[in-house]
């Protein structure tokens, strides 16, 4: 784009307000009239059935099945693959206007530039990594072990496959010419400081696999050993453009590759996502030296319906397996699918392909068991169920795993087939489940459940799958859906945790105070593209989630019902913080009396108001 400057922020709250988002998705969207909100099969995803919903009166779109969310602009970035200023560039077209820059503030400047450059900055060690793999005389050893792992030129070109030659202090020369540039590469991980100052690289003798972003930019690497050092794969720590828990090694690839993925890889390696690429399996995908978390699968559902994680058969691998179970079951919602291949031992994807070819591994997938099967065959392994006890000790290990399945026909299900296996009614297993969630609630320790079991907060946020909700995500949630319902709220919200939500309500409460005219779809505008906007997409799943249960006027009120909530939490914890403080003095388990004279008269009164007020609260 020609024109440089901020857009401002005023530009964008007015242009969201003169577009309707129906508008702007039916336009490359089919939808269709469903309530008073409109529905569609999702476009970021493959699904049979409809569960993309757009709400005219918010300006918000939200998919219950990849868990895409956002406003008009964000949906023309995602769909049209656009970056910020091109998507409002894009809308302000249709809206007839013409888009105003400002300039930033010097330490917007600064930031920016710094991001910028560290990226453009990765982008040309990447390309000096692929040139080293060409022509650098030592390379010899890399491109030999390359064709023996089965990998032609073209698939290491397409991958940007590169060697870092060995040496201390390779990098450092091509690129550290300044004390400036020094510093982005420490930024950007690719030099390590010693104690003393000095520098050396952190890659060295290594074949190097460019980890790339959600946008196709090198922001990692991970370098794979030729010789005996240790670890035999090294990724990039992380840093500002960097988070291994959240990103996946090939998923740009693969998404470059098909428009419209219906299935995705989980492998371990990258050699086995490369392998597989080679033969023409371009849905692989690796985590990043990390087990897969419950942030890589969902960020994976958000272009697949159906993930298949392939392990080796071996006793690691059944323990990754167990682990991934664990993580799948919280983001296993309706449409969504996913199964388990378990390879021979001794054998990995990248073995398998390369020996029995595309069909071989094809077929391999093809038999691969549903999470379903997998579920109640990994319990099989610790009970026998063919007995009463064996039966009892399944249904004790099932249940707590079964509750962290999202509202739903296939938790429903999951629950029959429980119910088949152990011979129980439904009745029963809904009981011990209700159980299983008590105690659960129990161990969380949460204060002033009775109170929030009674106020009109948890009537809403009963019809929110989980029970572990974060109540701070609850009341921003509110908030988004009523914006105008903080005009007459806290300024702030104090000595609240460091979470991001809690964060984020202050931030959006702040931003209301000076901007109260803000409607849902200029707040996620605001925060669109930084950390924040993850926060705001579970948002607006709680409030999709409710869908015609809430208005206006229950938002307000369940938006102060959870902060009187979190009020009375943090002021318990203050009483009792102050009764154990008054403890260290004397043992005041009963009522203050002439018999502790250590107690001042003032520590007395104060305590039995003290404990007065704490059963007020119990009482509540």
């Amino acid at each position: 784009m020609a024109a440089k400057g901020r857009i401002p922020q005023y530009f964008i709250d007015d242009l969201l307000s003169r577009v309707d988002i129906v508008d702007v998705i039916n336009r490359r969207v089919s939808l269709k009239k469903t309530g008073k909100n409109y529905s569609a099969r999702c476009p970021f995803h493959e699904e049979k059935t409809p569960s993309f919903s757009v709400n005219p009166d918010k300006q918000f779109y939200y998919c219950f099945g990849c868990g895409a969310g956002g406003n008009a602009v964000g949906f023309i970035m995602d769909y049209e693959r656009q970056d910020f200023p091109s998507a409002v560039d894009n809308l302000a077209h249709i809206a007839g206007l013409e888009v105003p820059r400002e300039d930033l503030s010097p330490q917007q400047q600064v930031k920016q530039e710094r991001r910028k450059t560290i990226y453009d900055l990765m982008e040309q060690v990447s390309a000096h990594y692929q040139k080293q793999l060409r022509s650098d005389p030592q390379s010899q050893r890399a491109i030999d072990y390359l064709k023996r792992r089965g990998l032609s030129g073209r698939i290491a070109r397409d991958f940007n496959i590169g060697f870092a030659p060995p040496g201390w202090d390779n990098l450092l020369k091509a690129f550290g010419d300044t004390d400036e540039r020094k510093q982005q590469l420490i930024d950007a991980g690719m030099l390590i400081e010693k104690e003393d100052g000095k520098l050396y690289d952190r890659f060295r003798d290594r074949i190097m696999f460019p980890i790339r972003d959600n946008r196709g930019r090198v922001i990692a690497f991970g370098g794979r050993v030729l010789g005996d050092d240790k670890p035999k794969y090294l990724n990039s720590p992380e840093t500002d453009i960097f988070q291994k828990g959240k990103e996946l090694y090939g998923l740009y690839q693969a998404r470059q590759n098909n428009r419209h993925l219906e299935q995705l890889l989980v492998v371990e390696g990258y050699m086995d996502v490369v392998a597989l690429a080679q033969y023409g399996i371009m849905t692989g995908i690796a985590t990043l030296g990390t087990a897969s978390n419950t942030e890589h699968l969902r960020t994976a559902f958000r272009y697949a319906s159906e993930l298949i994680f392939c392990f080796d058969g071996d006793a690691a691998g059944r323990k990754a397996a167990e682990r991934a179970l664990e993580n799948a079951l919280p983001v296993m919602e309706d449409g969504r699918r996913i199964r388990f291949l378990f390879l021979p031992e001794g054998d990995d994807p990248d073995s398998v392909v390369n020996r029995d070819g595309a069909a071989g591994f094809q077929k391999l997938l093809a038999g691969a068991s549903p999470l379903e099967r997998y579920f109640f065959e990994s319990l099989y392994e610790q009970t026998d169920p063919n007995t009463l006890e064996g039966k009892a000790r399944l249904s004790k290990l099932a249940l707590p795993r079964l509750q962290l399945l999202p509202e739903g026909v296939f938790r429903q299900l999951m629950l029959d087939s429980l119910a088949e296996r152990t011979g129980l009614s439904r009745q029963s297993v809904d009981q011990l489940l209700n159980e299983s969630q008590a105690i659960a609630q129990q161990e969380e320790a949460r204060p002033a459940a009775v109170e929030q079991r009674r106020s009109t907060t948890l009537k809403l946020a009963a019809k929110v799958p989980g029970s572990r909700r974060d109540p701070l995500l609850f009341a921003l949630a509110m908030l988004l859906f009523n914006p105008r319902g903080a005009a007459s709220g806290p300024a702030s919200i104090s000595n609240i945790d460091a979470s991001p939500s809690a964060a984020l309500l202050n931030n959006t409460i702040a931003l209301l105070r000076k901007r109260p005219e803000s409607s849902t779809a200029m707040l996620l505008g605001h925060w669109y593209g930084q950390p924040e906007y993850e926060v705001m997409t579970e948002a607006l799943k709680t409030i999709e989630l409710l869908g015609t249960e809430l208005n206006d006027e229950k938002a307000e009120t369940a938006f102060f019902d959870t902060l009187a909530h979190i009020e009375a939490q943090r002021s318990t914890q203050t009483l009792r913080g102050h009764v154990d403080e008054l403890r260290n003095r004397n043992e005041v388990d009963k009522p203050p009396s002439a018999n502790y004279p250590e107690l001042s008269e003032a520590d007395k009164q104060q305590l039995l108001t003290i404990q007065q007020l704490l059963k007020q609260k119990h009482r509540l």
